[in-house]
C-alpha cells in the first residue's frame, strides 16, 4: 500500500492501462502514415516546424508509454503528455464539442480523460519499479 492507503498494485495496473492507450495512439499513428498529414495539419494550423512535431509526438508517446509502464520519468513525461493534449483540445478538440463519438465527433472528452489520468499517475507515482523500497514498519 502506497502512504494514502491506495493499494500499490491497483495504481500499477492503472498507469500500464493509461500506457498501452497512449502507446497505440503513437504506435497507430506511425504504422498507418498518420504523421505526415498530421504535420500537414498543424501547417494548416500555422504551426511551426509542424512535421517535426507531428513526428516528436507520435515518437513521444511510443517512448513516453513504455516509460510510464516501467515507472521511469513518470512526472516529467505525463507533464509533457499533458500538454500535447491540452494543446490538442485547445487547437481541435474545443471546437468539436465534448463528445468523441454518438453525440458528437473528435470532442474532448477523450483528451480530457487522459489529462486526468496522467495528473493522478503523476501524482500518486512513488518510485520506479525495480528501485528497492525501504521496508513499511
Amino acid at each position: 500500500m502506497n502512504r494514502d492507503g491506495t493499494p500499490r498494485a491497483a495504481l500499477l495496473a492503472f498507469r500500464v492501462l493509461v500506457a498501452m492507450l497512449i502507446g497505440i495512439h503513437g504506435w497507430y499513428r506511425l504504422l498507418h502514415g498518420g504523421s505526415p498529414p498530421f504535420g500537414d495539419w498543424l501547417a494548416s494550423q500555422g504551426i511551426p516546424l509542424p512535421h517535426a512535431i507531428a513526428w516528436s509526438i507520435t515518437f513521444g508517446e511510443i517512448l513516453g508509454s513504455a516509460c510510464l509502464a516501467l515507472g521511469v520519468c513518470v512526472r516529467p513525461i505525463a507533464i509533457l503528455l499533458m500538454l500535447v493534449y491540452a494543446t490538442g483540445i485547445a487547437l481541435l478538440h474545443a471546437h468539436e464539442g465534448w463528445f468523441v463519438v454518438g453525440a458528437g465527433r473528435n470532442g474532448s472528452e477523450y483528451s480530457v480523460l487522459l489529462i486526468a489520468s496522467l495528473a493522478l499517475i503523476a501524482a500518486a507515482i512513488r518510485d520506479p519499479l525495480w528501485r528497492p523500497r525501504a521496508r513499511e514498519r
